[in-house]
């Protein structure tokens, strides 16, 4: 049986919350500053999705604890005849929940969440050596169908 999880948009009391999760991993340990007090660009970046209707920053709680995190955005396009589609990126759980099944249960709820929204695509996308995590992500039927390329700018 899986764990209860409820899940509600972020508020900025979750933050510290929010990058400590995201700084424990192998590579968010070199890519985030969980530090107190939380450096002002996280809270800059906070107040920007917040004020996006089509992004949301989802946390994940269990008996009021958070125990995850995953951010949606929600892009119009032109192709495929105009559809829209969803992106989960920042996708974290908290070490002491990992192979409980709350992974499973917050992408499942995204993809809920973008049917919501109208879209007819879900895409995400996810490091090369993050192994685990492609994995996870292919057997809840993800398929790596296109080849992605990004471009570092500072």
């Amino acid at each position: 049986m899986e764990t209860a999880v409820e899940f509600r948009n972020a508020v900025r009391e979750d933050l510290d919350r929010i990058v400590e999760m995201l700084a424990d991993d192998m590579l968010g340990k070199e890519r985030e500053r969980f530090e107190q007090p939380l450096p002002n660009f996280y809270i800059q970046a906070f107040e920007a999705i917040e004020a996006d209707p089509n992004n949301e920053l989802i946390v994940a709680c269990l008996d009021g604890e958070i125990v995850g995190v995953q951010q949606i955005t929600f892009t119009p396009y032109i192709a495929r005849q105009g559809s829209w589609r969803a992106t989960i990126e920042g996708v974290r759980t908290a070490a002491s929940v990992r192979g409980k099944g709350i992974g499973r249960q917050m992408i499942s709820w995204a993809i809920e969440r973008a049917k919501e929204r109208g879209c007819r695509m879900v895409q995400l996308t996810s490091d090369k050596q993050r192994e685990d995590a492609l994995r996870f992500y292919g057997q809840l039927g993800f398929e790596a169908t296109h080849e992605g390329l990004k471009l570092q700018l500072e």
